[in-house]
């Protein structure tokens, strides 16, 4: 048999051995909001987490930065001529930002026909994530004006403007070498687009410096090849912590409604929705690709981050999906960074289902504003876990705002309501990520039909 698909088998195997797992050694009485609450078997659990999070994890993210400006100086090196360059980045682009609409539409009608908020969530619930928020320095004034919003502490944009603004001083970094040490990959794609186009202006001598970093490009490669045949261990390592802390009885639980909604989307999406697009737009068998993405997609679950995910989406693409190099080079660090199809679902869901708990009433305006700043949003979220949950402050204070704006004294949806969803977030963002990972696939395949 051949080796990745010896790997493959070794994945899916270490994926159901971590459900099982996992779910033998559930404790109900863990809290994990609780600091002073303790696993019963917490021993265990952290050598899961050494060998999933720290050392596996460690591992792909380490060849993060290297791998996004290498695959972008080559990809950018490779195209002859500018005009191409331009035709191939607009595609791109108008790809990345018409799948987050049509996933944040997808989100919006079903939780709307679905109603998950309506008499689903018990007021304990609701005093849990005030507690929660309290720990955290969130105000928890669960009053139905502004006054529940978000003490002025937090950094995040508070407006559409604030996002569209903090999305462009954050891809100009003012030190790049710093910008890459903390692993800020929107300056680090900015700088290395940049600096391919003008090592195409170069000459001669700005080839000479593309056949290096084309070098370099394919040694990365082979150190991602060696690093996956951790992800066996890593997956079933990563899969049973988070079962022995959430445990799957959670499904039967009174959030099973909003978390059914959210899959659900996240199936119309990544089963219905991308795959008639790639048929469309790039005349290619959608499922036979997805298998053939395999290896990306699981570690995607496994890891619940497109970042850590990129190395193996690239290795999947290129060697078993048929995807160009300067494709794979191009189009894949961009949209695990800006392209966030399950993100984006989530987040539009989510609002919603929190104004259903509090009895916010929205209207059309606040629906397009739910629409455009989850698409933004998710496009400024980092590729790690939870990332999703946190910029959701800035869907849910846009809403507030336009709420305001209409009516003073109308109800709002309360910022520290997000604390209701945190329990059934991992699991959750496990699933959007790996929707994530498949509209990059997608993305980079279309891009391979259409420009050959």
């Amino acid at each position: 048999m051949r080796k990745d698909v010896i790997l493959t088998y070794l994945i899916v195997v270490g994926l159901i051995c971590g459900v099982f797992v996992g779910q033998y050694l559930y404790d109900p009485s863990y809290n994990s909001s609780d600091i002073n609450s303790v696993h019963k078997h917490q021993f265990i659990l952290d050598i899961f987490e050494f060998f999933g999070s720290s050392l596996f994890m460690s591992l792909l993210k380490m060849m993060i930065i290297p791998l996004i400006v290498s695959s972008l100086i080559y990809g950018v090196s490779h195209v002859n001529d500018f005009g191409s360059l331009g035709r191939i980045g607009a595609k791109t682009l108008i790809y990345y930002f018409s799948t987050m609409l049509i996933a944040v539409t997808v989100g919006l009608i079903l939780v709307n026909m679905i109603r998950p908020g309506v008499g689903t969530i018990r007021q304990e619930h609701i005093e849990q994530a005030r507690h929660r928020a309290e720990m955290s320095g969130m105000s928890s004034d669960s009053s139905d004006n502004v006054s529940g919003n978000v003490s002025h502490k937090t950094s995040h944009p508070r407006s559409l403007a604030g996002v569209m603004l903090h999305l462009v001083t954050e891809m100009i970094p003012t030190n790049i070498i710093s910008a890459a040490a903390e692993g800020r990959p929107l300056p680090v794609i900015f700088f290395s687009l940049f600096f391919g186009i003008s090592m195409i202006l170069a000459g001669d001598k700005g080839r000479l410096v593309g056949e290096f970093f084309s070098s370099v490009y394919e040694v990365i490669i082979r150190m991602v090849s060696v690093i996956l045949w951790l992800a066996p261990l890593a997956v079933f390592c990563l899969v049973a912590w988070t079962i022995a802390r959430i445990g799957l009885g959670i499904f039967v639980s009174a959030m099973a409604k909003y978390m059914l909604t959210v899959i659900l989307g996240l199936v119309v999406h990544g089963l219905i929705v991308l795959p008639v697009i790639l048929w469309v737009f790039g005349r290619t068998n959608p499922y036979r690709y997805m298998v053939q993405m395999k290896q990306a997609l699981i570690t995607a679950f496994a890891t619940d981050s497109s970042s850590a995910t990129l190395p193996v989406t690239m290795r999947c693409a290129e060697e078993s999906g048929g995807v160009s190099r300067k494709a794979s080079g191009f189009v894949l660090p961009i949209g695990a960074t800006i392209n966030m199809d399950g993100t984006a679902l989530y987040e539009a869901v989510a609002v919603i289902f929190l104004a259903q708990v509090f009895g916010v009433k929205l209207g059309m305006m606040q629906w397009v504003i739910v629409a455009l700043t989850a698409t933004l949003a998710a496009i400024g979220a980092a590729g790690i876990p939870h990332a999703g949950w946190v910029t959701m402050i800035i869907v849910i204070s846009a809403v507030n705002n336009s709420v305001i704006a209409m009516n003073p004294n109308m109800r709002v949806i309360p910022e520290y309501s997000i604390f209701i969803i945190l329990g059934v977030d991992r699991f959750l963002d496990m699933c959007r990520t790996t929707v994530n990972v498949w509209g990059d696939a997608v993305g980079a395949k279309i891009i391979t039909k259409l420009e050959g």
